[in-house]
């Protein structure tokens, strides 16, 4: 799926929200919600009272590791961008260019298979072999020396792209859900959805009678010049969460995953019987129209590219026309792209006397 919209490059967030004036916090976003084909236009804090009593989020809980470091090929210097971990040991990576700015660009070659990468504190990564048949952009490397996670605690950095001002601090990258991991695993990436959450906002949500499911999906690198469709990725879904699901949705609520990757892991645990059991492992699942959806009503998400292979995703849960005109409305309203842009909250279709009562009964 393409979008006829173009998204000019001055939509772009280039800072986090709280950073561009005082008194500002993370649910300061705006929100663009889409019934159907109908769309409103909100701040993030008001979500309390665009959902139910009953209803559900399902939310990722994969914190976000500093998984860009420097490093060199001989007297190149690079970046890598650590992605998943393998049950090998090897790691899936992307080698990028420095660009001069503090960020990095797409390298024009591919790895050499058997080239050693030097990194600091005495890791070495040797590229083997590309991650897929489809693409060159990952790579399979094996691993010599101290462990790659103790490496990136003390030298890495969250990735960043070039629509961005500056480095931000780790802690700028981790959503209010996010929970470290025994074995440090984590996210390449931040699952950037759920980041305009307070802990205020989430105690609003909780006494208006909302209810959380928690998931996890270490997401892997998705990389800014390219719209591939996501790779294997390691996910979980508890028994509790698998059983909550399950309830609401037979008691007639709604569930509503934020993020697409929430909405990767739920499906993967969803049976062609729409019962969701608890889960865990890889999933190479990619949600499409053609495929549909089991168990999500609704998604909480970021703004994508009009490439990206996410907008299928999107399509699967509302439509194509609802996704259209949300899209065209977010680039009318001025609406801010990426991870710490606005946020699109897409929910069914509603009886329009339902929906207005819902919205005046706000606690």
């Amino acid at each position: 799926m393409t979008l006829a919209v173009r998204v000019p490059r001055e939509l772009s967030a280039r800072v986090p929200v709280e950073q561009r004036g005082p008194g500002l916090d993370r649910d300061a976003v705006r929100l663009l919600v889409s019934r159907g084909t109908e769309v409103s236009h909100h701040v993030f804090r008001e979500l309390p009272r665009l959902l139910r009593a009953g209803d559900l989020l399902v939310v990722n809980t994969s914190p976000t590791l500093a998984a860009a470091v420097d490093g060199r090929i001989g007297r190149t210097d690079v970046v890598v961008h650590f992605s998943t971990r393998g049950d090998d040991g090897r790691w899936a990576v992307e080698l990028r260019e420095p660009d001069g700015r503090g960020t990095t660009r797409a390298r024009a070659a591919a790895p050499v298979p058997g080239e050693v990468v030097v990194l600091p504190g005495g890791v070495r990564l040797t590229p083997e072999e590309p991650l897929s048949a489809h693409s060159a952009r990952l790579w399979w490397a094996r691993v010599a020396g101290p462990s790659v996670l103790g490496m990136l605690r003390v030298h890495g950095r969250p990735i960043r792209y070039s629509y961005t001002e500056r480095d931000q601090p780790l802690s700028v990258h981790q959503t209010v859900f996010a929970v470290p991991s025994a074995d440090g695993s984590g996210s390449a990436e931040m699952p950037s959805a759920a980041r305009p959450f307070t802990g205020r906002l989430v105690a609003r949500l909780v006494s208006r009678g909302v209810l959380f499911a928690p998931v996890v999906l270490h997401t892997g690198v998705a990389s800014a010049e390219a719209h591939e469709p996501p790779y294997p990725e390691r996910f979980s879904v508890p028994g509790a969460s698998a059983r909550l699901i399950n309830g609401v949705r037979a008691g007639g609520g709604r569930v509503i995953a934020v993020g697409t990757t929430a909405v990767r892991a739920v499906e993967s645990a969803a049976g062609p019987d729409g019962v969701v059991r608890a889960a865990s492992g890889w999933t190479d699942l990619v949600v499409t129209p053609e495929r549909g959806v089991r168990v999500v009503d609704g998604l909480l998400t970021g703004l994508h590219e009009p490439e990206a292979s996410h907008l299928l995703m999107l399509e699967a849960v509302a439509g194509r026309e609802a996704v259209d005109r949300g899209y065209e409305q977010a680039v009318r309203g001025r609406y801010l792209w990426h991870e710490f842009g606005d946020v699109h909250l897409v929910l069914p279709a509603e009886n329009p006397h339902r929906e207005h009562c819902d919205g005046n009964s706000a606690s």
